[in-house]
């Protein structure tokens, strides 16, 4: 129980009688503006233009990413790379969507290997609570679960990108089934389907509060039961290329046995996932470990043009106390059945299914204006009303379709049907990321790129559950993709890091930073011993790093 707050918890409980009758508060769009642009981390100006590479001088990048997008490999400048594994195609990332690809091409005759820094299934995938849209309801369409994601990117979305995840969703959706995906269902054996922020029709299907860990669950026993190769302790440390432009591999660090693998590959696929472990401005982060932004390095090293990475997700209802939990996520979908966003006054100041941007930049404009709640670790947050839940929809709602969130904070004695929870905004999602055709080819051939790694489907800002579609549609597109335009091997060269490496070499006042970075420098891990051919035994023991895991993969 929270003994610090009883004088503030008083003042959420004498406001429930009315809250349960008022409509929440709503804004128009002139004022969701306003709101974005006073006080949402996007627009604070923590950014500047990059000095090196394809996107040199014109779109700024946050400044913690712009370091790393200009900094050098940790590759010695005179390796020279001796083939130690031959395939036809390599993925990089374990995740949702390096799973998915690798399932696509499982029945290809082709030689896959999939690299992972971590193990197979350690990814953001698994940390995705809330659900996967897809129009399945018979008051919904394609067409309009596009015009919602449309509205909600700001109408930046790459249309064609945002037409094939829409269109391509309800097939998604019965192939994850057919995996066993346990999605839940009414009484009537259809999906059971949720609101989401910014959705007009409920279209979000859940497997409780742990969609993204069911999904993992599914695609990382389907994808063990192929012929894939899987590399797992494997970072990859530099795309390999042909010196005509094409990428043909990558170098990887194998963390247990302290020494670089190099790969050839007729082509690379790109699932690395984000990036919102390097903390932007200091924000929490929902992100696994290993979301350190390694695929935006590696593509942007091969002259890859990147956008949108201007604009990152902070996700509203980040946890806020007790500290143990700080930036872990509370669904959304626990907002879409009741739970309000109230400030310490008590007061409902905001209607907490507005899109995400909105709502974080509600938030934090309410603790700037010094209604938030102070908690004694020194952090300030405001309230999300849980015991709403079951005070609208029966008593036992919340710990039903929630159990994962009430299994966090009994932990730590806080009921959240008796008691509302401390939320602030989390660093979770980037929006933006390498560009991509229809095809998910980037601007080398030869590589591929699917998830979050990408940009241009979600605009400047994502929807709810279309990150979970995004994955599946473009994992599987990807793979379809280097089926059908599959080159031929090429020569394994580092001429595009040289190239980069001149171009650095020309600009004054770059930082000495090494990049990709791997892991948050928080959690200790080094990999200085990948500019080495091989480290002692002794030395590779000591490195190894075994993450956070609640999720027992």
């Amino acid at each position: 129980m929270m003994q610090w707050a009883q004088e503030l918890l008083k003042k959420v409980e004498a406001t429930r009688s009315v809250r349960l009758e008022q409509p929440a508060p709503v804004l128009d769009s002139v004022q969701e503006g306003a709101l974005l642009k006073q006080y949402h981390p996007d627009y604070l100006g923590h950014e500047r233009k990059l000095a090196v590479g394809p996107n040199a001088g014109e779109e700024k990048f946050p400044l913690e990413l712009a370091e790393l997008l200009e900094g050098d490999s940790s590759l010695e400048p005179d390796t020279t790379p001796k083939v130690d594994i031959e395939t036809d195609v390599l993925i990089l990332g374990g995740g949702g969507a390096g799973a998915t690809a690798a399932l696509t091409l499982a029945e290809s005759g082709l030689s896959v290997h999939l690299a992972t820094k971590l193990r197979l299934g350690d990814s953001n995938t698994v940390m995705a609570e809330g659900g996967i849209q897809s129009a399945l309801a018979e008051n919904d369409s394609a067409r309009r679960h596009f015009a919602d994601a449309l509205v909600g990117g700001h109408g930046e979305n790459d249309p064609e990108l945002l037409r094939i995840l829409c269109e391509q969703g309800p097939e998604s959706i019965r192939w994850l089934s057919q995996l066993g995906c346990l999605f839940e269902q009414n009484e009537d054996g259809r999906f059971r389907l949720r609101a989401g922020g910014g959705t007009s029709v409920p279209r979000v299907l859940a497997c409780r509060d742990y969609t993204g860990l069911e999904i993992m669950r599914v695609l990382k026993d389907a994808v063990r039961l192929t012929s894939t190769h899987i590399l797992e302790e494997h970072v990859a440390v530099e795309l390999l290329d042909d010196g005509a432009g094409q990428v043909t591999g990558a170098i990887l660090f194998d963390r247990i046995a302290g020494k670089r693998i190099c790969v050839s590959a007729r082509a690379v696929i790109l699932a690395t996932g984000g990036s919102g472990q390097i903390r932007l401005q200091g924000f929490p982060t929902s992100n696994h470990v290993g979301a350190t932004g390694d695929g935006l390095v590696l593509a942007y090293r091969q002259g890859c043009r990147l956008i949108h990475l201007d604009s990152y997700q902070y996700h509203p209802s980040g946890a806020c106390y007790p500290e143990a939990l700080a930036g872990q996520l509370v669904t959304e979908a626990i907002r879409s059945i009741g739970a309000q966003v109230v400030n310490a006054e008590g007061v409902h100041f905001i209607n907490e299914m507005a899109y995400r941007d909105v709502l974080a930049g509600a938030i934090i404009k309410e603790i700037a204006e010094g209604r938030g709640v102070k908690t004694p670790h020194g952090k300030t947050g405001v309230w999300l009303d849980t015991p709403m839940i079951d005070l609208k929809n029966g008593a036992g709602t919340l710990a039903r379709q929630f159990p994962g969130l009430i299994h966090r904070f009994e932990r730590y004695a806080i009921d959240p049907t008796k008691t509302p929870i401390l939320i602030y905004p989390t660093l979770h999602y980037q929006n933006g990321g390498i560009r991509v055709d229809t095809q998910c080819r980037t601007d080398r051939v030869g590589l591929w790129a699917c998830g979050e790694v990408t940009g241009g489907l979600h605009g400047k800002n994502r929807l709810m559950g279309n990150s979970l579609l995004d994955i599946t549609v473009f994992g599987r597109r990807a793979a379809e993709s280097v089926l059908g335009n599959l080159p031929e091997r090429g020569a394994s060269t580092l001429t595009n890091l040289e190239r980069f490496r001149s171009e650095r070499e020309k600009v004054e006042g770059l930082a000495q930073t090494r990049s990709p970075q791997f892991f948050p420098e928080a959690s200790g891990m080094k990999l200085e011993s990948c500019a080495v051919e091989e480290a002692p035994k002794e030395e590779a023991a000591s490195q190894s790093f075994e993450p956070p895991n609640p999720f027992n993969f």
